[in-house]
């Protein structure tokens, strides 16, 4: 992983030098194909993930097992429709949670369940509100798009503000109960840094896009193709990418039939922002469940 998290430092730093010389429409263009070539195809692969977990002793059709992960993402796309507060609100902190867990779970913290999931969703917030503190006329106008309601920017603040102070709490009490993780903790302030310098001169779309693909996308393809096929290699990420290839199509076709839909309605980012929520719901449920299934396999 520390290679991993090494390939992400150089990659951030490519995408901070981008920003110098590519201008903020071109920003979000590149950084809506990196989304809809690594960021989506990073969970494409849930079936397979789902089939992998699933217990061998009990017959479980393919079929079922599409039906039920589209009825999840056709429910995510119906409640963004008509409940768009509501499924924003729930999008974030699914995304809180699940950018946090893939981050840390690698790590032995030495607390329990419970409070590591706590952890997990603390050090996601705070990450997304980093991103929004450092973007909020951006932030505000997506809300709006998405929810026809005019934030305001305290909200962003307060929420910037509640994930510090919870972060700083979490952090001291990790220190506290383990001494081991102080080298960790420095490397992950450090990354916090990167992110904070990103943020701050990258537009929305492109900041996101680089903690999403770089520090989120890469190292959940090095978990998932490590857990399906016992080992990362070429080979098996080329197994990988080609299992994946029709459901990254089927996405890319799926998003773009949405947008077409809807086209006329002037609402691009509402679309895309609630297509992403979407396939997060049942994305993050598939990792959490691998994570959980890692742990009880025998070193």
């Amino acid at each position: 992983m520390q290679k991993i998290n090494n390939i992400s430092i150089i990659l951030s730093f490519i995408g901070l030098y981008v920003t110098s010389y590519f201008s903020g429409e071109l920003e979000v263009l590149i950084g809506f194909f990196f989304i809809f070539s690594f960021g989506i195809l990073h969970g494409s692969n849930d079936i397979l993930l789902i089939e992998s977990l699933l217990d061998k002793t009990v017959k479980h059709t393919f079929q079922k097992i599409i039906i039920l992960y589209l009825l999840i993402v056709l429910v995510a796309i119906m409640v963004f429709y008509y409940l768009p507060s509501i499924a924003l609100i729930l999008f974030i902190l699914f995304s809180a949670f699940h950018f946090g867990e893939q981050h840390w779970e690698h790590q032995n913290l030495a607390i329990k369940k419970n409070k590591s999931n706590l952890f997990y969703f603390i050090y996601g917030s705070f990450v997304l509100f980093l991103l929004f503190m450092l973007n909020r006329k951006e932030v505000l106008e997506v809300v709006a798009s998405i929810t026809k309601y005019n934030l305001n920017e305290s909200t962003i603040t307060y929420g910037f503000v509640t994930s510090s102070v919870a972060l700083g709490i979490s952090i001291i009490a990790l220190i506290i109960k383990q001494k081991t993780i102080r080298t960790q903790i420095i490397k992950e302030l450090f990354f916090l840094l990167i992110f904070a310098i990103i943020f701050k001169v990258s537009t929305l779309i492109w900041g996101f896009t680089i903690y999403f693909v770089f520090w989120h996308s890469i190292p959940s393809l090095f978990e998932q193709v490590s857990f399906i096929y016992g080992d990362y290699n070429k080979t098996n990420i080329l197994k990988y990418c080609k299992n994946a290839f029709p459901y990254w199509l089927i996405s890319l076709f799926g998003i773009g039939f949405v947008y077409y839909v809807f086209k006329d309605e002037n609402i691009f980012y509402a679309v895309f922002f609630s297509f992403i929520a979407a396939v997060t719901f049942p994305h993050s449920i598939a990792i959490n469940k691998m994570f959980k299934h890692k742990k009880t396999q025998p070193n």
